[in-house]
């Protein structure tokens, strides 16, 4: 018998409080009411409403639906979602994974970030929420409720740490939890997302599925990101062959066979020199892998487009 009181937070003042990983097991939660509180649901949950709470920090693990934000304000926030969205909100500064766009409504002062953040069991807890740590949309945000000549919503510093706004917890109960907030630990691969890129050349690289598919992309990260490239997005997402000649065109027919295994992961590195770097470090590293990789600089814009716009439709974005 699920007993509510054991998913809900409600009308705490100055508080730690948490749960452990497995304690909430994908059932829905409620944090209502609440003030100077810091918050941590260490596991992945249906859906989440936070209502009225003020100058809080929280820690949400995956949910597989929806989290809704209503009439919060001065709360700073690590979260991972499907859907994302607040209404009658003040100065929310997130840190944020979304598989869809998020949507701010009648709010100002909201500030967003990328999702950074490592502990052991998040990896299972995003698979059971249906999450890929692919899909993040953190800085594409909808405003439902544009107001001529402001700016409701805006982004983080770039070098902004998740733990000067969401510390790790002091309470006895979850410092056993053994949480990383280094970016390069993290389980979502750190984007860049909308920010304005620092080249004029983009390259993509597309995995195809398999047994290491997401060890492979992280490991390209790494070494691009290594050599001083930017990761501005990465997507996994399930293609036909007709969405193959779309965003393969000639080399179409090499891939296509590939995609009946599962979804691909694509990757969009940014800066000078980003085509040449990826190529060689996929010749190097991946010897044994199919990967589609731009060919020059000239193709990889349209290479970037090509899929992204396909990726957009079949999400519904």
């Amino acid at each position: 018998q699920v007993d509510p009181k054991d998913y809900t937070f409600s009308g705490l003042k100055d508080e730690t409080v948490g749960r452990l990983p497995g304690k909430v097991a994908g059932q829905q939660f409620i944090i209502q009411d609440c003030e100077n509180c810091s918050i941590y649901i260490f596991d992945h949950s249906a859906t989440i409403t936070i209502d009225d709470c003020v100058n809080c920090r929280i820690f949400l693990g995956p949910i597989k639906g929806s989290v809704f934000f209503r009439d919060c304000k001065d709360c700073k926030c690590v979260v991972a979602c499907q859907q994302f969205r607040t209404r009658d909100c003040r100065k929310l500064e997130v840190f944020l994974c979304c598989a869809t766009q998020p949507i701010v409504e009648s709010s100002t002062g909201m500030k967003f970030g990328c999702f950074q953040y490592y502990y052991p069991e998040l990896a299972l807890q995003f698979k059971d929420a249906g999450l890929s740590i692919f899909n993040n949309t953190w800085s594409n945000i909808h405003d439902f409720t544009p107001v001529s000549g402001e700016n409701n919503w805006g982004l983080l510093p770039e070098n902004a740490v998740v733990q000067d706004y969401v510390p790790l917890p002091s309470c006895e109960e979850l410092k056993a939890i053994r949480i990383s907030t280094d970016a390069m630990r993290s389980i979502i691969p750190v984007t860049r997302g909308q920010r304005q890129k620092s080249s004029d050349e983009s390259c993509l690289a597309v995995f195809f599925a398999g047994d290491y598919t997401t060890a492979n992309a992280r490991k390209l990260i790494d070494e691009m990101t290594g050599k001083g490239f930017q990761l501005v997005q990465t997507k996994e997402v399930s293609m036909k062959a007709e969405d193959a000649h779309r965003v393969f065109q000639q080399c179409a027919s090499e891939f296509i066979p590939l995609l009946e295994k599962g979804p691909v992961v694509a990757l969009e590195f940014n800066g000078d020199g980003a085509v040449e770097g990826c190529r060689s470090t996929i010749n190097d590293v991946f010897s044994g892998t199919k990967v589609f990789v731009s060919e020059s600089k000239a193709s990889a814009s349209q290479d970037v487009d090509n899929f992204y716009n396909f990726a957009d439709m079949q999400m519904g974005m």
